[in-house]
């Protein structure tokens, strides 16, 4: 059987329970090693097959994955975060699905997540934003026309970037053009959760020069949103004055 697992954003503790376990008693791991923690391989058992698929096409994958099946013997392909995010696990399935190949799918912890914590911020913010936009800048990869970063820019939501440090330019201006402003506030989370996990404070307009001087150039999130700054209202949920289906308002 294969199994889908998210890693996580990179502490090697902060994989789920589960999938630690599937790593412990797989007989073969396909890790996206130019992302994920090689840490978590601390986790294998002696003999386990391992193989970084960064260097390996999607027609490897697969031949790796049938090898082991004719084995009787169990893989975990293991991604980034949580795979459901730019993890490229659905053509994956559709071939597995096609060769009869049973599989399942263990969620992570997503990157995003990882970021907000880095920040010690919330993205949902009553009277700020309680939308988040996931998205990422068009680039040797597009993206659909009406997904354009300038297109979402124009909710004013918050806004969480991936795969786009090396066009900040771009992303910058893409904002700008949707109607936030170059002083609205922004950051860039580099490797969150990891050791050498950076936070940078900056502007929309000052993106590009912030992660020049700080010499981040990949592995990063950009974060957009009225969230980082300090106004906000709030919640209803704790309000004495708000009723609840557990509790009363008591003025």
């Amino acid at each position: 059987m294969i199994h889908f697992v998210g890693a996580g954003p990179g502490a090697p503790d902060l994989i789920t329970l589960r999938g630690a376990e599937m790593l412990k008693k797989t007989d073969c791991i396909i890790y996206a090693g130019s992302l994920v923690n090689p840490a978590l391989l601390e986790y294998a058992k002696p003999g386990c097959r391992i193989h970084n698929s960064a260097t390996m096409t999607l027609e490897e994958v697969i031949a790796v994955m049938k090898e082991m099946e004719g084995a009787g013997k169990d893989t975990v392909r293991l991604h980034t975060g949580d795979a459901s995010l730019y993890g490229a696990i659905r053509e994956q399935m559709d071939i597995l699905d096609e060769l009869g190949i049973a599989y399942d799918d263990t969620p992570g912890v997503s990157s995003f997540s990882g970021a907000a914590a880095a920040l010690q911020a919330e993205y949902t913010l009553p009277g700020v934003s309680q939308s988040v936009v996931i998205t990422r800048m068009a680039g040797r990869t597009p993206v659909p026309e009406k997904e354009s970063l300038a297109s979402f820019a124009a909710h004013d939501s918050t806004m969480v970037i991936f795969l786009s440090t090396g066009l900040l330019e771009d992303v910058s201006r893409e904002l700008i053009a949707g109607g936030r402003k170059a002083d609205d506030a922004a950051a860039i989370v580099y490797k969150a959760s990891w050791p050498d996990e950076k936070v940078v404070h900056c502007t929309i307009g000052t993106l590009a020069e912030a992660a020049r001087r700080e010499n981040v150039t990949k592995t990063a999130l950009i974060l957009v949103g009225g969230f980082l700054d300090k106004g906000y209202d709030r919640s209803k949920l704790y309000d004495p004055g708000f009723t609840t289906e557990f509790r009363e308002a008591t003025r």
